[in-house]
């Protein structure tokens, strides 16, 4: 599908247009774009259709950092490629400018962000988009310059100016590049290191019994190479059941440009490549956790097990959110064996594989909008707020306070409901019982204490159960609990190994052996959620 992206414009939080920049064509102006695009109801999708323009436009939007990012174009064009091409453009930003981008920094550096965006797309055509690659095309005065060139010196100042130029400024001899868009030509570096951190992002979700009905880990590979010269690296992933399995195990999964994709086919879990320089996004890809325990999720390992008890107490009130973690995840905890495994004593260092460390464990309990307040709220551990706007039960556990004699902990709390009509209210204000009916033909104390005592107990009974049937429409009915752990992926996926192929690589220099690290952490952004 052929299309070519017309124009992009960047909006401040106070909808202020803050870039505009023109490719091809004549796109609507910032002016006359953001109120067709503020007409759409929140929340808007990512690509809108105007179709009352002339000529009828497509729009690409994403928010990022308090900014909006839209992209124009009259031409049918792959929205995937549209929407890439701005997150593109932000991470040059970020890159270039420095994170977090707010409106300050991309006016103030328009000379950078001008010859980004020429560079990034030409006439519409979407060009380069690696940062290594756009740092031997966009000239970046350094700091120095910048401070020579406002002071007005005698003789030439703009020599002096230039010669404290940043070395990282484009080059108009030919030096011998190679071809690889990705990576930064004639890299050197003093300390040779390799870092490969893998991050898994938990989504699971429990029926009341604990059953999971579904359970995904969604995985990042991100790769750190501060190598001289060209390196050819190749990176061996293995799984619990062995590397020949791990094809069927990484289900979607997405490479950086630089992976040999013909020898990932031929060779699961091998990933050959020649790196960019710096910090990049190596590989991602998803993992379904169920297909690992039969489907039925009775194996399923996960480092927090969260259960809630709805309708305790005498009129069923009260409700208790039980937490267990796992043992496994509290046996770090200890700062004693982090300083004694670097002198080769004691066990594993708090966070390795083997002892994964348990952190920032936050339970999060949605409430329904006819609770007015808790009363009481009673955790075992950590501290726990009800916030009544909006309607949201939070327990934060710090992990100083999880090693402990046990794994388990509670949260008991006490609801109360909205307060009754008048036509509801049982008792009567007056206090003198007016508000009772009171016939002259009965019979004065006609009835015995005893029959009174039944009819009030009866009535107390019949309260009783209003309140009950009352308080369970109070009860919650989820509950998410957000985590990180160090040193531990659901998966089970490991970096067997790390290597320089020397045949392959050039300029990497004699007898050198880069320092290798390798991380793992597990993360869930309130993931993990119970159904009552």
């Amino acid at each position: 599908m052929s299309g070519v992206i017309e124009a992009l414009h960047i909006f401040d939080e106070h909808n202020h247009a803050v870039l505009s920049h023109t490719y091809t064509g004549r796109p609507l102006s910032a002016q006359h774009l953001l109120p067709l695009y503020l007409e759409h109801p929140a929340p808007r999708p990512n690509l809108i259709y105007l179709p009352n323009t002339n000529p009828p436009t497509l729009v690409f939007s994403l928010h990022h950092a308090n900014l909006l990012y839209i992209a124009t174009s009259s031409q049918e064009v792959e929205p995937l490629l549209a929407l890439e091409f701005i997150h593109r453009v932000i991470d040059a930003f970020e890159e270039f400018l420095g994170a977090p981008l707010i409106a300050h920094k991309i006016e103030n550096n328009y000379d950078v962000v001008a010859q980004l965006l020429n560079e990034m797309c030409d006439a519409g055509i979407v060009n380069t988009t690696e940062p290594n690659a756009l740092r031997d095309l966009v000239e970046v005065e350094g700091w120095m310059g910048k401070l020579l060139g406002s002071i007005n010196l005698p003789g030439k100042p703009g020599n002096l100016a230039t010669s404290f130029s940043n070395s990282s400024a484009p080059s108009l001899i030919p030096s011998n590049t190679p071809a690889l868009p990705w990576r930064r030509a004639n890299v050197r570096h003093t300390s040779n290191e390799l870092y490969a951190d893998i991050v898994e992002t938990l989504t699971v979700t429990l029926a009341p019994s604990g059953r999971p009905l579904a359970a995904f880990a969604n995985g990042t590979i991100a790769f750190t190479c501060k190598v001289s010269g060209v390196p050819d690296i190749v990176l061996n992933l293995t799984s619990p059941s062995g590397k020949h399995n791990l094809g069927g195990i990484m289900d979607l999964p997405v490479f950086h440009p630089c992976v040999r994709l013909a020898r990932w086919k031929e060779r699961p879990g091998e990933l050959s490549f020649i790196p960019p320089d710096g910090r990049f996004i190596l590989a991602g890809y998803e993992v379904d956790l169920l297909p690992f325990t039969g489907g039925q999720g009775g194996n399923l390992k996960l480092p927090v097990n969260i259960e809630i008890k709805t309708g305790l107490g005498p009129v069923g009130a009260d409700f208790e959110v039980r937490l267990h973690v796992n043992k496994m995840m509290l046996s770090s905890g200890g700062p004693s064996s982090s300083s004694s495994s670097q002198y080769g004593r004691g066990g594993p260092h708090s966070g390795s594989p083997g002892a994964p460390l348990l952190g920032e464990l936050v339970i999060k309990v949605p409430l329904p909008a006819d609770v007015r307040n808790l009363s009481e709220i009673r955790p075992s551990k950590g501290d726990a707020s009800y916030n009544p706007g909006e309607k949201l039960l939070e327990w934060h556990v710090p992990t100083k306070e999880l090693p402990s004699s046990t794994s388990y902990f509670g949260l008991r709390c006490t609801v109360v409901g909205q307060l009754p009509d008048k036509d509801e209210q049982e008792l009567d204000p007056s206090g003198f019982g007016f508000g009772a009916e009171y016939t002259y033909n009965e019979p004065y104390q006609s009835a015995s204490s005893k029959t009174r005592e039944e009819a009030a107990a009866g009535d107390e009974e019949e309260r009783d159960a209003k309140k009950v049937a009352q308080n369970k429409m109070l009860m919650p009915t989820s509950a998410s609990v957000s985590f990180s752990v160090k040193g531990w992926l659901a998966s089970g996926i490991k970096v067997e190994s790390i290597m320089i192929d020397p045949r392959k690589s050039k300029g990497l220099g004699d007898g050198v052996k880069p320092y290798k690290g390798v991380k793992y952490l597990t993360v869930s952004h309130g993931g993990v959620e119970i159904r009552c």
